[in-house]
């Protein structure tokens, strides 16, 4: 009887898949954080000047200049940065005083809420409209359908935020205002997740609660109208280039519903695609949402980065871009795990 094939090799070989997988996700952060960094330091911001002051003496501004390091050349700069990251150190943010993970452990969520809310209302949306034009294709409700992602994609963000205020706050006073929340319940709830929503409800203070989703819900429409309007368009054009091809032709001569050929078999094609849409979607808003968090003055990542960008932070701004890096790849490996999922062929 002759012996079996060893297991050894495909062990090793699982393993170098492994090892392969994990260096490529290393080497693309450290290009993101090496690119980051060298654009940073040649910037016009100058840190030392905004943490001195113009009307400092020269000679102070040379002390925090040396101590910043930044007489170093910047390859030295880079590898003292990588040094402080080994050991734990993602520095000290120069606008807050504090550490920057702690600043960004209290930014984030906010975010995390608003995006989540709004791609919630994109994708809900958005699906079922880009659907429905395929289907109707030439149709009133297919150019209603392209109207209204067209007008989405046109209007500029903040312009839309603004407006959102004016009308739904200002003048008919249904929503709330810029922030969180009012004034008034400002540090009533303990921040257990960072989202004020999920803390006041663990809380069990209601009115925290209510006064919560009537500030979020104006800027979780403008940014979830904004995803709308792109992933309408995207379903659209995948459903029509699926409703055509001869599968769904032969499942119509079989005596199928219209319903059944569209959700059980162009749909499930589809879904592959949308997957990847969505998810790409979510890490756009995560890391995008800066003009919405402006004009609502909403506590957030986007924000934070803006102001540290301006600043000339780059210890902010180096954690920051590099979470916004970590982030866009967990949803490329999350799209390729949903993939098995969706689609029984890419599971061999």
């Amino acid at each position: 009887m002759r012996p079996g094939p060893s297991p050894i090799p495909i062990v090793y070989l699982k393993l170098w898949q492994a090892t392969k997988f994990v260096g490529g996700i290393a080497l693309t952060i450290l290009c993101l954080m090496a690119l980051t960094f060298f654009i940073g330091r040649v910037m016009p911001s100058d840190p030392a000047l905004h943490i001195v002051g113009q009307d400092a003496d020269q000679e102070t501004y040379r002390m925090v200049y040396e101590r910043l390091g930044l007489d170093q050349p910047i390859i030295v700069q880079f590898w003292r940065y990588l040094t402080q990251l080994a050991h734990g150190d993602f520095g000290v943010a120069l606008l807050t005083g504090r550490p920057v993970i702690d600043d960004i452990a209290r930014v984030f969520p906010a975010t995390v809420e608003l995006a989540t809310l709004s791609i919630i209302f994109g994708a809900g949306i958005g699906i079922p409209l880009g659907v429905v034009a395929a289907v109707n294709k030439g149709k009133w409700i297919d150019h209603l359908v392209r109207l209204v992602s067209l007008t989405g994609h046109s209007i500029p963000i903040f312009w839309l935020g603004m407006m959102g205020l004016l009308v739904f706050y200002g003048m008919l006073g249904w929503l709330g205002g810029p922030g969180e929340v009012d004034v008034f319940y400002n540090d009533m709830v303990e921040r257990r997740t960072g989202m004020l929503l999920i803390d006041s409800l663990i809380a069990g203070e209601m009115d925290v609660f209510w006064n919560a989703v009537s500030h979020i819900v104006l800027p979780a429409s403008v940014l979830g109208y904004s995803s709308m309007a792109y992933i309408s368009r995207m379903t659209r054009s995948f459903m029509l280039a699926q409703l055509n091809q001869e599968y769904a032709v032969t499942a119509r001569v079989k005596g199928l519903s219209e319903s059944k050929v569209i959700w059980r078999h162009v749909f499930r094609n589809i879904r592959v695609q949308l997957v990847t849409i969505v998810a790409l979607t979510y890490g756009s808003l995560l890391e995008g949402a800066v003009l919405v968090e402006k004009v609502f003055a909403w506590p957030g990542f986007g924000q934070y980065l803006t102001n540290n960008l301006l600043f000339g932070d780059m210890n902010a701004i180096m954690l920051c871009v590099t979470l916004v890096g970590i982030i866009f790849i967990g949803l490329n490996i999350l799209s390729d795990a949903l993939y098995r999922v969706f689609d029984p062929r890419t599971r061999t």
